[in-house]
């Protein structure tokens, strides 16, 4: 009679279509430690091919001149990409700020009250579940270890992989929303203005769906809905400013 050789969680992961992350040290493959990059990433790419290819559209449905369409695709790649690698640099720097003062008044308190912070560790392994004396163990043995790494992740979730990288998710992003921004601007470039419009349509959904699948992939998840959220709101978002830069360009 055939055994299992694997823990049951392996097989629910084969079950829902979930591919196998990265390999910790105890054995377990997680996801959480892309979260960072892969979402700035992500919403970088979605950006530059949503708005890039909603603008191009805008302008070509408006006026179907050439030059006017790709002038303005080129702006949008451009100040699209440095607007979103500053907002991220900025956004995550507030909170990597917040992070460093967690961080410091945990290690003001373990300086100062040491044997409050043991305390309040042993109480967060109780209320896990441990026994009264194995909780005081377990926080004991973590204090001795590393007090500062244990009352962070204990106490505030922040590990090595939770903690805010302003600049990676910078560069993540802004070379991101280029890379999404390029594709629609590429096929407004290659193709001429009799089929730019449909062409630059399709170019966009297709490298939304990529994107989607990619991103669901890559963050451990089935990609069927990721994909159809971000083509559905990309296709809306590409159909209405096509509408409004035609209504413009008709009473203008």
């Amino acid at each position: 009679m055939a055994t299992s050789t694997g823990p049951a969680h392996e097989g629910a992961d084969v079950d829902r279509g979930v591919g196998p992350g990265p390999v910790l040290g105890h054995g377990e493959r997680h996801y959480s430690h892309r979260s960072g990059w892969l979402r700035a990433s992500v919403m970088g790419a979605n950006d530059g091919i949503v708005s890039t290819a909603a603008l191009i559209l805008g302008v070509a449905a408006a006026d179907s001149s050439r030059t006017v369409v790709l002038t303005a695709g080129v702006a949008a790649l451009v100040a699209g990409a440095l607007s979103m690698g500053l907002g991220e640099y900025v956004s995550v720097s507030s909170q990597r700020d917040t992070m460093r003062s967690d961080i410091a008044k945990e290690r003001w308190e373990l300086e100062n009250v040491p044997e409050r912070e043991l305390a309040e560790l042993t109480a967060i392994y109780r209320q896990k579940g441990l026994s009264p004396r194995l909780a005081r163990e377990v926080a004991a043995e973590l204090t001795h270890r590393d007090a500062l790494n244990a009352h962070l992740s204990a106490e505030l979730g922040i590990t090595e992989q939770t903690r805010a990288r302003p600049v990676q998710a910078a560069l993540s992003s802004a070379a991101a929303f280029a890379v999404g921004a390029g594709l629609p601007l590429a096929a407004a470039a290659l193709t001429g203005t009799e089929v730019q419009m449909s062409v630059i349509v399709v170019a966009a959904l297709v490298a939304l769906t990529v994107l989607g699948s990619a991103g669901a992939l890559l963050g451990g998840a089935r990609p069927w809905r990721p994909t159809a959220r971000v083509v559905v709101g990309g296709g809306a978002a590409m159909a209405l400013t096509m509408a409004i830069g035609h209504l413009v360009g008709t009473t203008v």
